[in-house]
């Protein structure tokens, strides 16, 4: 969970690390203006981080970037690495979140780079919560769809480009 806790919308935003199309959102879609009214205290986000991709293309780089993203929320450095792993996401063929490029990304973030987030990462400590993540997901209607998928106080939206997010928040 990312926002404050009294926002009056609360947004449920189910993504694979690993996704183009959730890099697209992110970075050329609706994600910038998902940031901005969560930063304005007007929305609440919930991640549900999926790794479904791990197994239809083979490797664990889904796992690994779930696992980082949890430990950078520990260090309350969730926001702004998430922003990382999607202004870099490798191709999602090539597997490329592997722990050298996770701790390498890291390093983009000031203040996250440290003996414990780089613990976190290499002995994949948050593996529990990348489980629950993907079961989450798995037992949501976001499943059938695929990544992202946005709720807005439980209702899937039918668009998310720029725009879309301020005309239903109000």
């Amino acid at each position: 969970m990312v926002g404050d806790e009294g926002a009056g919308t609360t947004v449920r935003l189910f993504e694979d690390l690993r996704c183009p199309f959730c890099e697209e959102f992110e970075t050329q879609g609706a994600g910038a203006e998902l940031n901005k009214l969560t930063q304005k205290g007007s929305v609440q986000v919930h991640y549900t981080l999926a790794s479904f991709l791990d197994d239809r293309l083979g490797g664990n780089g889904s796992k690994k970037a779930a696992n980082a993203l949890r430990a950078a929320l520990a260090e309350g450095k969730s926001v702004e690495y998430h922003q990382v792993l999607y202004a870099h996401q490798p191709d999602e063929a090539v597997d490329g979140f592997t722990d050298e490029f996770l701790l390498k990304m890291a390093s983009r973030v000031k203040g996250l780079h440290g003996p414990g987030f780089d613990a976190a990462v290499r002995t994949m400590q948050y593996q529990g919560f990348v489980a629950a993540s993907e079961k989450a997901y798995e037992g949501s209607s976001a499943s059938a769809i695929g990544t992202p998928t946005l709720e807005l106080s439980g209702v899937e939206l039918p668009e998310f480009e720029t725009g879309y997010l301020a005309y239903y928040t109000g």
